[in-house]
């Protein structure tokens, strides 16, 4: 969808709808609405003294215009109660709108900056938060539907109207942040809703080889024998079941102008497929384990959007890919594997693979000697059973990092929730014949998955992502549409560019 930036009032604008906002149970009017509400003869104030539209959070109410204003519809979205207003409210309401201009069958709407004299935060905020929305909302899988094409509907264009000229420079900033953040977070969407036998772990190493020349990256690729030649074999033992030759995928961002700066790890589950292997999974749901590499896709958008804001930080992100599946020489609970690092693991189930696979990862990363380190993958079940759908799962070794992805997830929309990482969660992953057991029991699964991960980050700060229960929706939400949902590129892209101006 192409986003304009354009000097007018919305009075004059003529567009197919036109998109205003309003506070909930509120009679007083912005002055964007007072100037249309002028022109509809006080149709807008009729309609909220009815009760007809309250404005609560998302409810909208679609209006006829007849010839009074060039616009032919308006389109009313509430923002709630303003007490109780998030800045993501704002990408809520314009995905919600946005979807109903689809709806419409129309090909382009307008609609100025939110409630812009009231609302907290910059314009720049607030414009990128828009677009955001917009984009985000309207995503669409559609590769692999034959029938009924031209049923499918799409918005081209939206403009954003401004009657100052001088706010036109923080808007276009905060419009081009927002649709580079936005446009990365539906490249991962597409990966995650990829069914597996397209997204194998060689087309995803592809994948990252062409993300990486399209935007300035390096680019490095370990095979199999690469892989168990330097002693990996936590990861080459995952990989032991399919007929898929596992990768190793490194990628390169520097943005850092030192030469001597320290980098920022980004690690990435990225299993294309978890059938559980030998411990295999229920029948149900399985094919949404095409997901799995939900932390490893997130990973690549964030870099890809780091490059292209052009981020002055070094980041290095790591995906080890792989297939878990059973057959004749898959890894069976009871073996032992020896990781990177040297320790043993016992593998008690095969269907906990995931925190194998990041442990060479993780132990791999600190040859960059980073800054700092964080890893997102969609680890347990656990955590869904915890948190939900509604926050990602934290767990880490170092409480400033901590706080500052907490911070940059409540700014993104992307909420984090810390999990404790007490001693006594590390006695569950003691195992009897090796250093470590892949599983700890099914009190605090979360938990003892990350304690595991820790055991392989050395002293450097880190912080692990749960996003078991965020990287898919099985239900349509205001800006993230049924399916995988891009989850992790707003909070890093938002956390590595506060890190990037405040540093360490």
């Amino acid at each position: 969808m192409e986003i304009k930036v354009k000097k007018g009032g919305i009075e004059s604008e003529a567009t197919e709808v036109l998109v205003l906002t309003h506070f909930e149970d509120e009679k007083s009017l912005s002055s964007e609405l007072r100037s249309v509400d002028k022109a509809l003869g006080g149709l807008i104030k009729t309609l909220l003294a009815s009760g007809e539209f309250r404005a609560k959070h998302l409810e909208t109410s679609l209006l006829h215009t007849h010839d009074k204003l060039p616009a032919r519809r308006i389109l009313l979205i509430g923002l709630g109660k303003r007490k109780e207003f998030q800045p993501d409210r704002v990408r809520q309401a314009i995905g919600r709108a946005a979807c109903r201009v689809r709806e419409l069958g129309v090909k382009s709407f307008a609609t100025p900056i939110p409630a812009r004299q009231t609302i907290k935060g910059s314009l720049s905020t607030v414009a990128q938060a828009l677009v955001e929305g917009a984009i985000l909302g309207l995503y669409q899988f559609t590769v692999y539907r034959t029938e009924s094409r031209e049923e499918i509907k799409t918005v081209k264009e939206m403009v954003i109207l401004e009657p100052e000229a001088r706010r036109f420079a923080e808007i276009q900033t905060g419009t081009r942040r927002g649709q580079i953040i936005a446009e990365a977070t539906n490249f991962v969407r597409d990966l995650g809703n990829q069914p597996s036998n397209f997204l194998t772990p060689t087309r995803l190493a592809r994948i990252a080889q062409d993300l990486a020349k399209e935007h300035g990256l390096s680019c490095h690729v370990l095979e199999r024998s690469q892989i168990e030649k330097l002693g990996m074999g936590a990861l080459a033992g995952v990989a032991r079941g399919s007929q898929e030759p596992p990768k190793f995928i490194i990628l390169e961002y520097r943005g850092s102008k030192r030469s001597k700066e320290r980098p920022v790890a980004l690690i990435g589950k990225s299993i294309t497929f978890d059938s559980g292997g030998i411990s295999i999974k229920p029948a149900e749901k399985m094919e949404q384990m095409k997901d799995d590499m939900s932390g490893g896709a997130a990973v690549l958008g964030t870099l890809k959007a780091a490059a292209q804001l052009r981020i002055p930080l070094d980041i290095i992100g790591i995906l080890p890919a792989t297939e878990n599946m059973p057959s004749g020489t898959a890894i069976k609970p009871g073996d032992v594997v020896k990781t990177l690092s040297g320790k043993t693991v016992e593998v008690i189930n095969t269907d906990a693979e995931g925190r194998l696979a990041l442990a060479d990862a993780l132990n791999y990363a600190l040859r960059y000697k980073p800054a700092a380190m964080i890893d997102l993958a969609t680890l347990t079940g656990a955590c869904v059973v915890a948190l939900g759908q509604w926050a990602m799962g934290m767990i880490g070794k170092d409480d400033r990092l901590k706080k500052r992805l907490a911070k940059a997830g409540d700014i993104s929309g992307e909420r984090v929730w810390e999990l404790p990482m007490w001693d006594e969660y590390f006695e569950q992953i003691k195992s009897d014949v090796a250093d470590l057991k892949n599983v700890g029991g099914r009190g605090g699964g979360a938990i003892t998955a990350g304690a595991f991960l820790s055991k392989f980050v050395g002293e450097t700060p880190w912080v692990h992502l749960d996003i078991a229960g965020t990287a898919w929706t099985d239900q349509d939400l205001p800006y993230i549409p049924k399916g995988s949902t891009g989850s992790g590129v707003k909070l890093l892209v938002e956390f590595l560019t506060d890190y990037a101006r405040k540093g360490r």
